[in-house]
Formats: structure tokens, C-alpha cells, sequence
């Protein structure tokens, strides 16, 4: 059995203060074998924002893995979104864009779905198909983890990341058997299970972890436990002007090659989904 923890869309510049120990004291009580975080670790690249967030995520005690998002990137300084989009991140998270992670039978693979030549839309960059089909372990239970999605809700209006279909087909074929994003900051599991051709591949798309956008209505993070075939989700959820509530479980098995929940899709919250990155800067 293996337990992760996944975080995304933390927004250090723009996050409810008053969440982070609580945060911090669930994730470090979680029992996590990995706590991998899908981006968006500052609002706005900003030195002093990465210093928030490098504070916090020193203090998580499990294993790390910590990828980029677009907020990542300065997005007013020009000459270095352009020139080093990476260096704040790198200077401080981490030299490791697309880092690889193994616990157990779990493996976990980066994607680094960030286009610094766009605000929001990401890109899966040429090649990178290829490196994470060579990279999957048959004998595990494969993970991608990138910052946007592979796949939208319909009711979700924000761009598709660039070959996301492509990506999302291809690696289904070669053995990925989950997604792990964040972005849209909209949780989705059991309604993109509903929604996708790609059953064989289950996608986690988180909600934020920390960000004070009212629009997105909760705070929100995942463990997962994967037993063999069985997967239990426990999200802990902290509606706006809350704390953290007691964990809500959904359940899926991948028993036959095709994942199958075991509870009604949940109704995502999308409004949060529709803004613009400037509209919080």
C-alpha cells in the first residue's frame, strides 16, 4: 500500500495565511510515502513568494516532488520570463524540471507542461511524449504528474493544453494509469471518469491548496492509497472562511484495465475555472 499526497495550486503571494499550519499539520499527518505538488507554488514568481513557498514545503517530512506552473514564471518581468522563466523556481524548489519519483510498486513521472510564451495555456512540448512512454515501468502503477490538465470538463472554458490529446491517447496505450494535475483549481475525478474516452487512465485534477480567489469557494488536498487495483481518494476541504472538514473518501478499482468508481461523480465547482490570470494579479 502506498499513500501520496497531492497538492496543487499553493499561490504563496495570494493564499489564506491562516490555512497554512492547518495545511501543513494535515499533510505531515497524512502518513505519505511521496507529496508530490503540481505547480503553481507562487502567484507570481516573485522572490519573496518564493520564499514562502521553499518555507513551507521545508517543513513537509515526507518525500518531495514539486513541479512547475504557469504562475511560476515571472509574468510582468519580460526579459526573465523569456530569457530564465526557471531560475526563481529552480534557485528555489529545485534544479529538476521533470524529476521521477518510485515508492513501492508506484512510480511517479514529471511532465513540465509550462509555456512561458503563454499566460495560461500550456504546451506539451515535442519529445516529451516519447521520454514518458519509455519511462513507464509495466510492472508498476504509473503516475503523470504535470500542472494542466489532459482533458477538460465541457463546462470548463479555459484553452486546452497543446497535444493534450495526443499526450492523453498515447499514454493511455503505453500504460499510464494516472493523471495527476491542478490548475483550473476545480476538482475533477468521477465526473472526468463520466466524461472521457480514456478510461483506462484516471485523472485527478485538483482544486487549490491555498489561493484566496474567493471565486474557488474552498481550499482543497488529496491523499491517495493505492492498494494493487484499488485506489481511495481522501480529500480534505476547507471551505472559504473555514477550516479544514473531516475527509470526504470516494473509491475506484482498475481491476478489469478500465477504472471504475464506486460512488456518484462529484459535481465540480467550475466558476473559478472561467478567470484570467490577470484577473488576480
Amino acid at each position: 500500500m502506498t499513500r501520496i499526497v497531492h497538492l496543487s495550486d499553493l499561490h504563496f503571494g495570494f493564499h489564506r495565511a491562516e490555512l497554512v499550519e492547518p495545511l501543513l499539520d494535515r499533510v505531515n499527518d497524512a502518513g505519505a510515502d511521496l507529496v508530490v505538488v503540481t505547480g503553481d507554488v507562487t502567484h507570481r514568481a516573485r522572490a519573496d513568494q518564493y520564499a514562502e513557498a521553499a518555507a513551507f514545503l521545508g517543513r513537509v517530512q515526507a518525500p518531495l516532488m514539486v513541479l512547475p506552473g504557469n504562475h511560476d514564471v515571472p509574468l510582468y518581468n519580460l526579459p526573465v520570463r523569456f530569457l530564465a522563466p526557471w531560475h526563481g523556481f529552480r534557485r528555489a524548489v529545485g534544479p529538476d524540471l521533470t524529476p521521477t519519483r518510485q515508492v513501492g510498486s508506484v512510480r511517479v513521472l514529471a511532465l513540465n507542461s509550462v509555456d512561458p510564451l503563454a499566460v495560461q495555456r500550456g504546451v506539451i512540448r515535442s519529445g516529451e511524449i516519447a521520454r514518458l512512454e519509455r519511462s513507464l515501468d509495466p510492472t508498476c502503477m504509473n503516475i503523470v504528474a504535470l500542472h494542466h490538465p489532459l482533458e477538460h470538463l465541457a463546462q470548463v472554458d479555459k484553452e486546452l493544453t497543446r497535444r493534450a490529446p495526443q499526450a492523453l491517447a498515447r499514454l493511455e496505450r503505453a500504460g499510464a494509469q494516472i493523471a495527476l494535475s491542478g490548475h483550473l483549481h476545480v476538482w475533477a475525478t468521477g465526473a472526468m471518469l463520466d466524461q472521457t474516452a480514456h478510461p483506462s487512465l484516471l485523472q485527478v485534477q485538483a482544486g487549490t491548496a491555498l489561493c484566496a480567489r474567493l471565486s474557488d469557494r474552498q481550499s482543497e488536498f488529496a491523499v491517495l492509497q493505492i492498494d494493487g487495483a484499488l485506489l481511495t481518494i481522501e480529500r480534505h476541504i476547507a471551505p472559504m472562511g473555514q477550516g479544514f472538514q473531516a475527509p470526504e473518501y470516494e473509491y475506484f478499482s482498475r481491476e478489469s484495465g478500465i477504472w471504475v468508481a464506486h460512488q456518484p461523480a462529484e459535481k465540480p465547482i467550475v466558476p473559478g475555472a472561467t478567470e484570467t490570470a490577470f484577473s488576480t494579479a
